[in-house]
């Protein structure tokens, strides 16, 4: 029994050893999103070591797949850089001709304390129509001066690399369409929609009116009735009060 036991602890221990830098890699997290979209996406960056702290990454952006918007959300306690490329063949984006895109964004400046994670959110588009997957190489650096690339693709239905890089995985939209698309057509119905609320509310105020001066009219007739009724009335009452009085004489 004892025996088994420490066996067990071995494997336990090895079984721990092999997962743990598995567990470690750089990511990116959702690990998909929509193609020919936009998405914030975030770089999870653990810290590897005990005894140093992760001070740099630098993640590559694909040059197949230029993005024409690539913006980074400020990390308290980091820099961030963004360079561009000027790209072989221009591509268009709402009508604008596009020369050059974000090539590579790197932080540097913080620290990542051993038994800890940064992520570094970029959001970023519109992300390829025609691809299944984006592959974005990082490289970590630690104060130790070690260098760790993240830049091996992996490769489906082979073993994971040892340092595999980031991959964001692209699923086609939903609706069939872009969120830039529907916004769109929102804009091109919303003047019918308006004018139509417009001949509504002509429509409400002239029947509005209507009712006000049949209304004012009907009182008018009630109140030259009533006016009429009290007149005679009165009248009948004299007659009866000087009968009554020429009977006591």
């Amino acid at each position: 029994m004892r025996r088994l036991s420490v066996a067990t602890a071995v494997a336990a221990g090895a079984v721990l050893v092999v997962a743990g830098p598995a567990a470690a890699h750089v990511t990116v997290d959702p690990g998909e999103a929509e193609q020919g979209g936009y998405a914030t996406v975030n770089f999870k960056v653990p810290n590897e070591r005990d005894d140093a702290a992760t001070v740099k990454l630098e993640v590559t952006l694909p040059a197949e797949h230029p993005l024409t918007s690539v913006m980074p959300q400020p990390v308290p306690g980091w820099d961030v850089k963004v360079e561009t490329a000027e790209l072989d063949t221009p591509i268009d984006s709402h009508g604008e001709k596009i020369t050059e895109a974000a090539s590579k964004v790197t932080w540097s400046g913080g620290k990542i304390e051993p038994g800890t994670f940064q992520q570094f959110p970029v959001s970023m588009g519109a992300l390829p129509e025609d691809a299944d997957q984006m592959v974005f190489k990082a490289i970590q650096t630690y104060d130790s001066d070690e260098v760790v690339r993240w830049i091996e693709v992996p490769e489906e239905g082979a073993e994971e690399p040892e340092l595999p890089a980031p991959v964001l995985a692209l699923e086609p939209a939903e609706d069939g369409g872009h969120g830039g698309d529907d916004a769109g057509n929102g804009d091109d119905t919303e003047p019918a929609a308006a004018e139509g609320g417009d001949d509504a509310s002509g429509d409400t105020a002239a029947d509005d009116g209507g009712s006000s001066d049949t209304t004012a009219r009907t009182l008018g007739i009630v109140g030259i009735v009533l006016g009429a009724g009290g007149v005679a009335f009165g009248a009948m009452s004299r007659r009866r009060g000087s009968g009554g009085s020429s009977a006591a004489q």
